[in-house]
């Protein structure tokens, strides 16, 4: 042991060594500290905030303080010096770099819209190796790359990112765009999804759409069924939180149609119109179609033409109306899930009020007074448009579209439109492979009109610059067919005023508003020619087209249904083989019965015929107003097609389309 003197004066010089480090430590703990850098984290600073770390910093932490400042430029949508500093970059980076790099570098092709690239950069990425933060940026890019299409893929980039998220606000947002894409999935995608057996949480998500769309018809069964899914999947992410349209469904009450207003032009150049609307509204209601009505089968939709002597109303007749009646038409399917037509309803009353005599305004209160409880029309174009400044609480089913639309939770708009036709003909010409369309219309206000619903649906649907070519009279037809011109596959570009001129955000990202390459008018590309035309001038430019365009070429040809008209024979059928139009689903052979009883009616005027069809389908969307209103994805098989609503309950057709073939007509393929 030692002497406890040697042991004190051991200690006495310790303590000036002590004394010493704990001042030093004391001094370096006041002096300012180089903040650390983390890549993998959230970056909430200023891009000049991390520029000038990267100024200060002269090690390693340098190149971390550069990612971060590649990361705000991009999220402050400057794409150009976001690219600059990227180019900096050290070759020699480190894993966990190298992995933010390539988030960075996709981010930045989006920004770019150049997807292709930005896909390829998010296949190199090891995502088991990237943090929390850096996969919920992951998968918000794996979601912008499809720019907002429907696929497998992005459902389940949906489903990985929810559980990642801890804002509420957040996973609500998760969950509304899950539910989103999985009902906007078409029937093939659906039929040829493979779902692998760990994936429990998308196999309840399935479930959940399949119960919705078995209910969709019946709210009270709609609520039931998904109480029980939530039973059956507690732990799904949609059990917890439902998307907000489901939430919907808990609140619904249906609209009451104790006392309907028909608001139609009784007098004037639009009476003619009204009646044939009348006729079938009444009709439906009555109960007078239970005797012919089959199971209802949607085909071809009319997409009838501004009334040229009443500019404002909705539709106008055919140019002929001859004797013949549909011939050789083959019935054809529509999608199942659908409300058939409404029953009839003796106890609902209907009155009906003149538009042409008294201000819309002064109606809607009289009808309000009246007891009514539900408003069917006005008809009239202009008159629609006064509903924006209506005031009414009664719930309105216009029966013609305003220029823009109001989402106002009492109002609906169905229309038979030229646009509303040419929305659909886009869709089906996408489904069919078709990816550079020519537009052949009148040299009119119609042919504009159709230009520009056709093109704005088409690059919605992903697809590039649409050209557009128009023709003029009958005569001039003629003139040019005589001297043997033919129609060349060629056009101008239309241009199309983007709906958001910033973009859109998908995922949480901004995607700036993509700019497509023009089709070259003499590129001889145009895969797919959509005509709007009568009987008589699709007579001149079908052999027109034939005269410039090889059957080699494999170019498909498609018209509206303003070529399909009474008075059509073999003749005609055999000129315009391989052609498919569009019509409704009443004169395509959904109900011959029924078809024969409103030729009859209407002296096989098909004008007329569509608009009786038009008030059977406005009974049966009347008595599913509140459905059409609230309750996404609800569908329901009508005479005019297959109806369903968008967000602010503009009425949408799904059409079937129709092909001549040898003569006959035929379901197209």
């Amino acid at each position: 042991m030692l002497p406890s003197k040697v042991v004190h004066c051991k200690a006495v010089r310790t303590m000036p060594l002590l004394l010493a480090a704990l001042i030093f430590a004391g001094c370096t703990g006041q002096a300012p500290q180089t903040p650390q850098a983390n890549v993998q984290g959230a970056a909430t600073g200023t891009s000049d905030y991390y520029l000038q770390q990267v100024q200060q910093s002269s090690d390693d932490n340098k190149v971390d303080w550069q990612l971060l400042a590649i990361r705000a430029l991009l999220n402050e949508g400057k794409a150009p010096q976001a690219n600059d500093q990227l180019t900096q970059l050290p070759q020699d980076l480190n894993a966990t770099q190298r992995q933010e790099q390539l988030l960075l570098q996709a981010q930045l092709s989006v920004a770019q819209q150049n997807l292709p690239d930005a896909a390829e950069k998010l296949k190199q990425i090891d995502t088991n190796a990237l943090s929390k933060d850096q996969q919920v940026r992951y998968f918000q890019l794996q979601i912008a790359t499809s720019q907002g299409r429907p696929s497998l893929d992005v459902l389940r980039a949906w489903i990985a990112q929810e559980p990642l998220l801890t804002n509420p606000a957040d996973k609500q947002k998760n969950i509304d765009a899950t539910w989103q894409t999985l009902t906007q999935l078409t029937p093939d995608q659906m039929n040829s999804l493979t779902i692998n057996a760990n994936e429990n949480v998308l196999q309840g998500w399935l479930d959940l759409l399949g119960v919705y769309r078995a209910n969709v018809s019946d709210p009270d069964m709609l609520k039931a069924g998904i109480s029980d899914w939530q039973t059956r999947y507690p732990y799904n992410p949609a059990a917890k939180m439902l998307p907000t349209a489901l939430t919907q469904v808990q609140n619904f009450q249906p609209a009451s149609t104790g006392k309907i207003a028909l608001l139609l032009p009784l007098s004037g150049q639009a009476q003619v119109f009204a009646n044939a609307i009348q006729k079938g509204f009444n009709d439906a209601k009555n109960g007078v179609l239970a005797q012919s009505s089959a199971p209802a089968v949607a085909a071809p939709v009319q997409a009838p033409d501004a009334v040229q002597a009443a500019p404002d109303a909705v539709v106008s007749p055919s140019a002929d109306a001859t004797t013949a009646q549909p011939a050789d038409v083959q019935p054809q399917s529509v999608p199942a899930n659908s409300v058939e037509t409404a029953a009839p309803s003796s106890n609902t009353q209907i009155q009906v009020y003149d538009t042409s005599t008294q201000p819309i305004e002064q109606i809607l209160t009289q009808a309000k007074n009246d007891g009514a409880t539900l408003v069917v029309g006005p008809l009239l174009k202009n008159h629609v448009e006064q509903l924006a400044n209506s005031q009414t609480s009664l719930n309105v089913l216009a029966l013609n579209e305003p220029e823009s639309f109001q989402n106002r939770p009492n109002l609906c708009y169905f229309a038979l439109s030229p646009e509303d036709e040419a929305r659909d003909a886009a869709h089906h010409m996408w489904d069919q492979g078709k990816r550079t369309p020519l537009l052949l219309v009148p040299r009119s206000s119609l042919g504009d009109r159709v230009n520009k619903a056709f093109a704005a649906e088409w690059q919605k649907l992903g697809g590039g610059t649409v050209l557009q070519q128009q023709f003029g009279s009958k005569t001039e037809l003629k003139q040019s067919i005589n001297s043997g011109a033919g129609i060349r596959l060629s056009g101008s570009p239309i241009t199309v005023q983007p709906t958001a001129a910033t973009g859109v955000t998908i995922g949480g990202l901004n995607i700036p508003a993509q700019v497509d390459a023009q089709v070259s008018s003499g590129s001889g590309s145009v895969d797919s020619v959509y005509i709007v035309a009568t009987q008589d001038e699709l007579t001149l430019i079908k052999p027109m087209i034939s005269m410039r365009v090889s059957s080699r070429d494999n170019v498909g040809l498609y018209a509206s249904s303003r070529s399909y008209q009474a008075g059509a024979g073999p003749d005609f059928r055999l000129e315009l083989d391989g052609l498919q139009f569009s019509d409704i689903p009443l004169l395509s052979g959904a109900n011959p019965a029924l078809m024969q009883q409103a030729a009859k009616a209407f002296n096989n005027d098909y004008s007329l015929v569509r608009l009786y069809a038009m008030g059977i389908d406005a009974w049966t969307l009347a008595n599913h107003f509140s459905e059409m209103r609230s309750l996404p994805g609800f569908q329901i098989k009508g005479d005019t097609g297959n109806l369903s609503a968008n967000q602010d309950c503009v009425i949408n057709r799904k059409l079937v389309w129709s092909q001549y073939r040898q003569g006959q007509i035929v379901p197209a393929s």
